[in-house]
C-alpha cells in the first residue's frame, strides 16, 4: 500500500469511531463560573495573593488556555460573608471560598476538615486529606447534599489571639466574650467563654469598642493589617485552637460533574498548588510582623500560661468525645482523623522533636 494511500485510510478510519466527535466536543467546551468568598475585598491571603483564590482563578484560566474562567467576588461584592454555602448548593454561583467550619451548624464534621484542636499541623493535616482518606470522608459527607470540596489554601499554625487583660488563670476566662469560630469556640465555652462568632472585617470595631474582649483571627500579618494591635496589646500563642487552618475550595456538585475529566483535574492541581503556595507564604511574612508587632507597636507576645493550657486540653478532650458520641457522622470522621494522627504523632516524635525540640 502506498503511503499517501495508508496515511488517508487511517484518517477516514479514525474519523468513523463513535467517540471521536463527542471527545473532540467535549475538548473545546469552554466554561465561565463565579466564585464568592467569605473574606473582605483586598484581604492578603484570604482574596489576593500568593496562593490565594484570585490566584487560584488566574491559574485555572491559564492552564485550562481559557476554557474555564472564574470571576470572583469577595464578601459584600455578590453575597454576604457567610452565605457562600447556600449560595453554591443553589448553583446560584458554582465556587465558594471560605473555612468548613463555618458550616458547623448544619455539618458538625465539616470542623475536622478545616481544623481540631490540639489536632494536626499542616504537614499532618495535608497528609490526612490526600493520603489517609480524609478526602474520601469529605466527599462522603458532602455528595449527598450536592456539593464537592477540596483543600485550597492554608495558614498554617494559627496565634490564640489578642486580649483585652492579660490571661493568668484559667478563671479569667470566665465570662470573657471572645471571637472565636469552629470546634475551639465550643472548648471556651465550656470553660465559660462567651463565644462570638463575626466576620474578619467586623473584629476590630468590636474589639475597640469593647464589645468583645477578645479575638483569634490568623497570625501576626494577617491580624496587624485588620490593626488588632490597636485594640489590644496582649497577643498569646500556642496554635492550641487552630495548629493549622484549610481554606475549603466548595463546588456545586452538578456543575463539578459537568466538567470535562481534564478541567477537573486541572482544578484539582491549582487547589493543591495553591495550598502550598499559600502556606510557604504565610510562613515567610508572619516572623517579621511579629517582631515589628513587639519592637514598634508595644505589643507584649507570650505564651499562655500552662494552666490553662491543661484546662484547654481537657476541655478539648471532654468536647471532642462527646461530640462524637452525638453524631455517627461526626464519629466516622473522628475516628479517622484520630487514628491518622496517632501515627503521624509517633513518625514526628521520632524524627522531627528530636531535630526542632517539637513536642509530639
Amino acid at each position: 500500500m502506498k503511503r499517501r494511500q495508508f496515511i488517508t485510510g487511517t484518517a477516514v478510519a479514525a474519523a468513523t469511531l463513535p467517540l471521536a466527535a463527542p471527545s473532540i466536543a467535549r475538548a473545546q467546551e469552554s466554561f465561565s463560573w463565579k466564585m464568592t468568598n467569605a473574606y473582605g475585598p483586598g484581604s492578603p491571603f484570604y482574596v489576593e495573593g500568593p496562593g490565594s483564590p484570585t490566584d487560584f482563578c488566574a491559574t485555572v484560566a491559564a492552564m485550562s488556555g481559557g476554557r474555564l474562567t472564574i470571576q470572583h467576588f469577595a464578601a459584600g461584592e455578590l453575597i454576604p460573608a457567610l452565605e457562600g454555602f447556600d449560595a453554591v448548593q443553589s448553583g446560584t454561583v458554582e465556587m465558594n471560598a471560605a473555612n468548613a467550619y463555618f458550616w458547623a451548624g448544619r455539618i458538625p464534621a465539616a470542623q475536622y476538615f478545616t481544623t481540631v484542636p490540639f489536632g494536626m499541623n499542616f504537614a499532618g493535616q495535608t497528609a490526612w486529606i490526600y493520603h489517609g482518606g480524609g478526602q474520601a470522608l469529605w466527599d462522603e459527607l458532602y455528595e449527598p447534599i450536592g456539593l464537592k470540596a477540596m483543600p485550597m489554601g492554608n495558614t498554617g499554625v494559627q496565634m490564640t489571639g489578642w486580649f483585652r487583660e492579660p490571661l493568668e488563670t484559667v478563671e479569667d476566662l470566665q465570662g470573657l466574650k471572645m471571637r472565636i469560630p469552629g470546634l475551639a469556640g465550643k472548648v471556651y465555652a465550656s470553660l465559660g467563654v462567651d463565644v462570638r462568632l463575626l466576620p474578619g472585617g467586623e473584629i476590630f470595631p468590636a474589639l475597640e469598642r469593647g464589645v468583645i474582649d477578645a479575638a483569634e483571627f490568623v497570625g501576626p500579618y494577617q491580624d496587624r493589617r485588620l490593626g488588632l494591635q490597636n485594640a489590644a496589646k496582649y497577643y498569646y500563642t500556642t496554635g492550641w485552637h487552630e495548629p493549622n487552618n484549610v481554606t475549603e475550595l466548595l463546588v456545586n456538585k452538578a456543575a463539578w460533574d459537568s466538567l470535562p475529566d481534564d478541567l477537573k483535574a486541572i482544578v484539582e492541581v491549582a487547589a493543591k498548588a495553591c495550598t502550598v503556595e499559600s502556606y510557604t507564604w504565610c510562613e515567610a511574612v508572619n516572623a517579621e510582623a511579629l517582631k515589628d508587632l513587639v519592637d514598634n507597636e508595644g505589643v507584649t507576645a507570650q505564651v499562655l500560661p500552662d494552666s490553662i493550657i491543661a484546662a484547654l486540653r481537657e476541655a478539648t478532650d471532654t468536647v471532642l468525645a462527646e461530640s462524637a458520641a452525638n453524631d455517627p457522622a461526626l464519629k466516622k470522621v473522628h475516628d479517622s482523623y484520630m487514628a491518622f494522627k496517632a501515627e503521624h504523632d509517633a513518625w514526628a516524635g521520632r524524627s522531627e522533636e528530636p531535630l526542632f525540640g517539637l513536642k509530639s
